[in-house]
């Protein structure tokens, strides 16, 4: 379990494909941290580490996560948000998220605010999927590449989120620009209320 709150944004040092499964292997401040079978979030999914190195760690990713998420899409160099499992003796300072991605959206706008800055996202709108939960509502929370976010404008298919300098400089919110592809979790409390309400 994650809270959305990213702890470092990394570069990817090596990619390796295997089969239908690629590993990806990171460098980034706390892998002397990291334990084999430790799981970690990249961009909002989680993955366990298989291997150390020094300061790199290794990790899977299988197909089907490849295809639920923009992981597929990373290249050596390339900037992905961590975040460490969540301490049950801590704050949760962002909302509970799995580490479980649901689908991924594509940014269509970034928008200057005087020191802040609006994205906008659009996914692909299921009715089926929105009845269970698979949809942002306003001020509702949303997970976007890992980072624990609240919606503002939302619509059926699309909705925005606003990022503060410290968000934008930390993460790779930094990178991410009209076409990028990013990763969802929507709300998991979301999820269980509307899965509830079919059996009333």
């Amino acid at each position: 379990m994650f809270s959305g709150i990213v702890e470092e944004a990394a570069r990817v040092v090596a990619i390796e494909q295997e089969k239908g499964n690629i590993h990806l292997t990171m460098e980034c401040s706390f892998t002397d941290e990291l334990k084999i079978d430790q799981s970690v979030a990249h961009n909002g999914v989680c993955l366990t580490v298989v291997k150390k190195e020094g300061k790199t760690y290794t990790v899977t990713a299988v197909q089907e996560t490849l295809e639920r998420s923009n992981l597929g899409n990373l290249r050596p160099g390339s900037l992905v948000n961590l975040e460490r499992s969540m301490l049950m003796n801590g704050r949760l300072d962002g909302h509970i998220v799995q580490g479980h991605v649901d689908q991924t959206a594509r940014c269509t706008r970034v928008e200057e605010a005087d020191g802040s800055w609006y994205y906008t996202f659009e996914y692909k709108f299921d009715p089926a999927m929105a009845q269970q939960g698979y949809l942002t509502v306003e001020k509702g929370s949303v997970c976007v590449n890992g980072v624990s976010l609240t919606v503002c404008n939302s619509q059926q298919n699309s909705f925005q989120v606003a990022i503060i300098p410290y968000t934008h400089d930390h993460t790779n919110f930094c990178e991410i620009e009209p076409g990028t592809v990013v990763n969802l979790e929507f709300d998991i409390v979301g999820k269980y209320i509307s899965k509830l309400m079919q059996y009333k």
